[in-house]
């Protein structure tokens, strides 16, 4: 093989090595190309949790979708509305935390008259022990009750200390930070520490899309003390008739 010739074939094997070579733009946008696929496939179980509102599902479908393939038209449109499934998934999850809070019994009894009756409640704790005796900080509950025989009641229970209203009392009660006074009274009995809240209705009623609860309250250890309720997931159907 002459020199000519080499160098033709070295020239021709050159150009057709350029010809093979993919232009860098066009793997680059094949690349893209994939990505939105991918992207949009994995957005439809997105887009099946969203339209079912399922908040989060379509919160953990949101994150892969928007982390996964950044960049892609679909994560672009995916994103704004999985920001807001997170919201709502928030709030759910916050909801059902104040709902686990609340107990609900159905109890049944015997009524004055010998007959079979049933009764209602509904009783949380409070957020934080308090202290009620001077020494240790103790749970307090509050429970409204429906009994066949004696009605409608709402009170605080203590497991330690007394509370100072055996004559009657005022209460602080704070719905959402609104004060108002309710009257309080301690039965003589020994069988529990607890105190009435006059009006159970009306502090039933104001507990409808209420958050927070506290009620101040007087105790023979001296002064007052305050318990905080957490009570936006009461379930006011658990006690129909109350409103």
């Amino acid at each position: 093989m002459n020199t000519r010739t080499a160098t033709l074939l070295l020239a021709a094997a050159m150009i057709l090595a350029a010809c093979e070579k993919p232009d860098p733009k066009i793997a680059e946008a094949a690349k893209a190309a994939q990505q939105e696929q991918a992207a949009a496939t994995a957005a439809k179980d997105f887009d099946g949790a969203y339209g079912q509102q399922n908040w989060e599902m379509a919160a953990a479908y949101g994150e892969i979708v928007t982390s996964k393939y950044p960049g892609t038209p679909t994560a672009d449109r995916v994103r704004p509305l999985y920001e807001e499934a997170q919201g709502k998934a928030k709030l759910a999850r916050e909801q059902r935390r104040v709902e686990s809070l609340w107990s609900y019994m159905s109890t049944p009894v015997k009524t004055d008259k010998g007959k079979d009756g049933t009764q209602l409640s509904a009783s949380l704790y409070a957020k934080a022990n308090v202290e009620t005796d001077g020494r240790t900080p103790r749970p307090v509950q509050l429970i409204f009750r429906d009994h066949p025989d004696w009605g409608r009641s709402s009170y605080l229970v203590l497991q330690v200390g007394d509370f100072n209203c055996y004559g009657g009392c005022k209460l602080k009660v704070g719905i959402d930070g609104k004060i108002k006074t309710m009257a309080g009274r301690r039965p003589k009995t020994d069988e529990a520490i607890a105190m009435f809240i006059e009006d159970e209705r009306g502090l039933w009623r104001m507990l409808d899309k209420a958050k927070e609860l506290t009620i101040e309250f007087p105790v023979k250890a001296g002064g007052t003390r305050t318990a905080t309720f957490e009570v936006g997931g009461l379930k006011q159907d658990k006690l129909p008739g109350w409103k």
